[in-house]
């Protein structure tokens, strides 16, 4: 059975539709990427998945119970199933990095605080920044601080990570930083949905590849076809686009 199946799923921001007939399965450790042009929909899937814009038709199954997103109970549940690291990394400016990752775990989890701090002290060091765990997000750099916001959203235990464009707010040189550590994840089998512009990075560590433009699911393959055969007009000309710059 999918980790997760998305089955027609549309959306709407106001009367204009930003989702349309949207579906896809995602594998337990399975990692897909999701390309497309700028509008087409990739961070609204996202968004969707986590209840912060509620669908209007279709339905999501999580390990194989469906997602009611009209019950605010339900949706708590699901979100303990998804943590999704945003481009932007949002950690609270008055507290150190190990702060930022024990404060959910603690305040909004309940869990013990000496367990979490333990566990948080192994994520940090997982994505590198052992040494930066009494640093302030001010004393950090973007990608330190992208790494920060991975971290956090580890602490949740998660049983699927959402990346939407972590990378692109960042220099580029801080981009390979950020970049291996999710192949640290991907390592060790974390099941991951990433909406991501880095193509090369996308084709090297995705399962399969989504394709989509004007809210729709396009074409969706592994990385061999989306980028050396796709099988749409659409898919092959964005990516005689992308490759040529």
């Amino acid at each position: 059975m999918p980790h997760l199946v998305i089955d027609r799923l549309s959306a709407n921001y106001g009367t204009a539709p930003v989702l349309q007939d949207v579906s896809l399965s995602v594998e337990r450790g399975e990692i897909v990427s999701i390309i497309g042009p700028s509008g087409s929909g990739k961070s609204t899937l996202l968004r969707v998945l986590t209840g912060l814009l509620k669908p209007h038709a279709g339905v999501v199954h999580v390990a194989g119970a469906q997602v009611d997103y009209g019950s605010a109970a339900a949706l708590k549940k699901v979100r303990d199933r998804f943590a999704v690291v945003f481009q932007q990394y949002n950690l609270f400016q008055n507290m150190t990095a190990l702060r930022n990752v024990t404060i959910a775990p603690t305040i909004v989890k309940k869990r013990d605080a000496v367990e979490v701090e333990r566990e948080a002290r192994a994520l940090l060091e997982k994505v590198g920044l052992s040494h930066r765990i009494e640093a302030y997000p001010d004393e950090l750099s973007g990608g330190q601080q992208q790494r920060v916001a991975i971290a956090r959203a580890l602490a949740l235990k998660p049983e699927i990570l959402l990346l939407d464009e972590v990378t692109s707010a960042l220099d580029p040189e801080l981009v390979a930083e950020v970049l291996d550590t999710i192949r640290v994840l991907a390592a060790e089998g974390m099941t991951m949905l990433i909406v991501s512009h880095e193509m090369g990075f996308v084709r090297e560590i995705s399962s399969k590849v989504v394709f989509m433009a004007d809210g729709k699911v396009v074409e969706v393959g592994p990385p061999q076809q989306i980028f050396d055969a796709p099988q749409t007009e659409r898919c092959a000309d964005f990516v005689r686009r992308i490759l040529r710059h």
